[in-house]
């Protein structure tokens, strides 16, 4: 449901809104505030069949107001400034959509803050449809400029001028730490500025009064994640995509001449980029300037790249942050890399610099949705804001959007880049965060460590479980590798429990799980079958293999068969080793987890597609598309293929519906017809409804569209578990496994007596998961209570308050819990709470 799912057709611009199709079943979604009083005010959805969210709606808000009435006579300008980053038009969207929606007056400032000085036409009123098509369009449609005119106070006048002829108090800056360091001083000049103008005559009086302050609203777009107090900054998934696919193409010409390739991506000041796509594709060196390698660094790489080739390697990839420096501050270029290797060993070397095409192309799904959400915050948090909030950022902070002061982020941001002038690179690695070095732990591990010649006399195993999942791969690469750096002996089983039941089983090397980091599907092969028919014959192999710990990468099958494993244990003594479930499953949907590997690559699948069905429909005209996407009875990929596809419906499970939505879907789309946007798009979980099936609602829409517009059907089917892994998928993968092989076999010691592993307790048998921001092990058996088994959900899905958002954008009539305010998270403090749980 957006972009817009509009259930009414837009408002108008006179002042008088055009009529809002508010929800049939009167269930409008709230603003709740969240229990914690630092987080901001988040939306939440209502479920129909809730009982929970039935007795929070029994209780009448303290105080509510329309909507419609919150932005009543304020106005709001939005403008992007410094480099471009790919989802910026998906938050420039969200914010002239949600703006208008609350009944603000919303401007466009082309390129910048160039623009804001300029005036004239590059101010300019939004509208709705003026957003149109924007969310796959990269870089940004309203430009971006560096503007030197701004950095003076004459600049600064004319810009104040230009926003108070305007009515204009409400300001958000969607840029880097330099755009948004100087929207700080804007505002702290303001009234200084009015004054002057309001002596020089430049604005009445009356205008100075009814321009009295300034709110500013930040939001970080940068492709580097350079930007401290934020998880992931807009435009950094999508740069990611663009060195990875680059990344990929050279692998397959490397392999063919046994050649060596240095790739050069951006990150003058910060390693991020080329420190996740070393762990992405494997990488056997990475230079980062957080951390510059130790003195004798040339003849480690040397040593390094040689054991790679001996070990039956047909290449070498080595990645280089451009701003890479020695222990000196000496800049380490990609050509010093070349000439060294092939001064040194004498390979076929080549370098390629990536440059501005990390810039480029289409947004990432995860860009899409974060610069939506990010959107519709920065307006809540304008609109909410007073003479003295001070300016804020808003930003992401694991699943939650959270609201930060502006300068603190900055001011955090530059004692990074002082420490690394000062060669305190410790610091610098602690200042980016514990995320930052939680991967470049994981990037030495895998790069840097050889497995130990002494063993540890232990033995694990590793399979996949259920259906095949991008980024299985990833993580059966990092469990083997992470577990022969332990000293372990490691085993691969082929095809799931069944393969276990029927003996395949083999011990697999360091070598031969090389490149699987970038391969979709699964290498070992997957089944769904579960365990317990077969429990004589697993417990006679794991006996005769020796094995003292399993790994089980998988769904929802991985997670049910490990609690049958755990009822097995009763009866059969050699199924009482440590588990391990790691989740992977295009659906994502188990329990314990807001994320399984695989879930991304499926949804950027299902979101390039919708591209392509809406730029068809768009030069058909008058065209309605029908598209199902997989997830069984969870709706995750509908909704947030909804949010990043700019759909006009999303049909899930979770959110019960009747004819009448599907009647008032029709009505929307009549109306959308008649505007400028002649094309519709409309997604349908694969088990939403039994009775409303693909065909039914495809031919409702044909029949009651009649003369109106035409429909077609598309069933996405397994084209959504195939194709290569999204460098998410695959970092997260790699982390999994690392993290899944440090906890089994610290377990495996905690449960050896006399040499013989006894685990019989409910924790030894555990679900890897991410909840927020934190890795956390939970027991099966706790879990449990936590899932829909008939249906195969988990009981509560962190998603489902997103879809609030969509209706926003869609301009439900609904209403806000005004009762309390969010207040602002300091970032220092949130970074010590943040670290504490990772």
């Amino acid at each position: 449901m957006v972009d817009p799912i509009t259930k009414g057709p837009p408002r108008g611009r006179s002042g008088t809104a055009d009529p809002v199709i508010a929800d049939p079943r009167g269930r409008s979604p709230r603003l709740i505030p969240a229990a914690d009083p630092l987080q901001p005010l988040r939306l939440q959805p209502i479920p129909a069949a809730d009982p929970v969210t039935a007795k929070k709606m029994a209780q009448p808000p303290k105080a509510c107001v329309h909507t419609e009435n919150l932005g009543a006579g304020k106005a709001i300008a939005v403008l992007t400034s410094g480099g471009d980053a790919q989802g910026m038009n998906a938050a420039v969207r969200a914010v002239v959509r949600v703006g208008i929606y609350t009944g603000a007056k919303v401007y466009f400032v082309h390129e910048g803050y160039q623009g804001l000085v300029d005036g004239g036409d590059n101010i300019k009123e939004a509208t709705w449809e003026s957003v149109s098509m924007m969310l796959q369009l990269g870089g940004t449609v309203i430009g971006s400029a560096r503007c030197q005119d701004f950095r003076t106070r004459e600049g600064r006048l004319k810009a104040a001028r230009n926003l108070v002829k305007r009515s204009i108090t409400n300001l958000c800056v969607i840029g880097g730490d330099g755009s948004l360091t100087g929207a700080d001083t804007f505002r702290a000049e303001w009234s200084s500025l009015l004054a002057e103008l309001l002596k020089t005559g430049g604005i009445t009086a009356e205008e100075a009064k009814k321009s009295s302050y300034l709110n500013i609203v930040g939001m970080v777009g940068s492709i580097d994640n350079d930007f401290c107090g934020t998880d992931m900054t807009i435009g950094t998934d999508s740069a990611l995509h663009r060195i990875m696919e680059i990344v990929d193409a050279i692998t397959t010409t490397a392999q063919s001449h046994q050649r060596t390739f240095v790739l050069e991506v951006m990150g003058r000041h910060c390693g991020y980029l080329a420190l996740i796509t070393s762990l992405a594709c494997g990488a056997d060196w990475v230079f980062i300037p957080e951390s510059p390698p130790e003195d004798d660094w040339e003849d480690h790489l040397c040593r390094r790249l040689t054991e790679t080739r001996l070990g039956g390697s047909r290449l070498n990839i080595i990645i280089v942050a451009e701003g890479a420096i020695d222990k000196q501050g000496k800049p380490i270029t990609s050509d010093d890399i070349k000439n060294l290797v092939v001064k040194r060993l004498g390979y076929d070397t080549r370098v390629t610099i990536l440059g501005h095409v990390q810039r480029g192309g289409t947004p990432s799904a995860f860009d899409r949705v974060l610069g939506s959400r990010m959107g519709v915050e920065a307006v809540m948090a304008l609109l909410e804001a007073t003479p003295e909030t001070p300016a804020c950022v808003v930003s992401l902070s694991g699943n939650q959007a959270v609201r930060l002061p502006l300068m603190e982020c900055v001011q955090v941001t530059k004692d990074v880049t002082t420490a690394m002038n000062e060669k305190r690179f410790d610091d610098a690695l602690k200042l980016r965060g514990r995320s930052f070095q939680n991967n470049w732990n994981v990037y030495k591990l895998l790069a840097h460590i050889r497995p130990p010649s002494t063993k540890s006399g232990y033995t694990l195993a590793v399979l996949n479980v259920g259906a095949p999942a991008a980024g299985m791969n990833a993580a059966v690469r990092s469990t083997v590798r992470i577990g022969l750096i332990h000293g372990h002996r490691m085993l691969a089983v082929h095809d799931g429990f069944e393969g276990l039941a029927f003996g395949k089983v083999e011990e697999i090397s360091w070598e031969r799980v090389g490149g699987w980091t970038g391969l979709g599907g699964s290498k070992l092969g997957t089944k769904r079958t579960l365990p317990k028919k077969y429990f004589e014959e697993i417990s006679a192999n794991i006996s005769s293999f020796g094995i003292h710990g399993l790994i089980i990468i998988g769904g929802f099958e991985a997670f049910t068969g490990s609690l049958e494993m755990m009822e097995g244990r009763a009866k059969f003594e050699e199924l009482c080793i440590p588990l391990c479930v790691i989740p992977a499953t295009v659906s994502n949907n188990v329990p314990g987890s807001d994320f399984s590997i695989g879930a991304d690559t499926a949804l950027n699948t299902i979101t390039t597609t919708c591209d392509r069905i809406k730029q068809s429909a768009a030069g058909t005209k008058r065209r309605v598309f029908i598209i199902e996407t997989m997830g069984g009875y969870c709706g995750y990929l509908a909704t947030l293929a909804g949010l990043a596809g700019g759909a006009d419906a999303a049909y899930i499970y979770e959110e019960h519906f009747n004819i009448r939505d599907l009647q008032i879907n029709v009505e929307h789309l009549t109306e959308k017809m008649k505007t400028t946007v002649k094309r519709g798009l409309v997604l349908r979980n694969e088990r939403c409804n039994e009775n409303y099936t693909t065909d039914f609602i495809y031919n409702l829409y044909s029949e009651e569209g009649k003369g109106i517009f035409d429909c077609r059907k598309n069933v996405l089917g397994h084209m959504q578990q195939g194709g290569t892994p999204t460098p998410f998928d695959r970092n997260f993968g790699t982390k999994m496994g690392a993290k899944a092989v440090a906890w089994i076999t610290g377990k495996i010691k905690e449960c050896s007596r006399h040499g013989r592993i006894f685990a019989n307790t409910a924790d030894s048998a555990c679900l890897l998961g991410m909840r927020k921001r934190s890795l956390v092990f939970q027991p099966v058996t706790e879990l449990k209570e936590q899932t829909d088994f008939e249906h195969r959900l988990p009981k509560e899905q962190w998603w489902l308050k997103l879809r609030p958002i969509l209706k926003i954008l869609a301009k439900y009539n609904i209403e806000l819990d005004t009762s309390e305010k969010a207040h602002l998270e300091h970032v220092r403090q949130k970074r010590i709470s943040l670290e504490s749980n990772i």
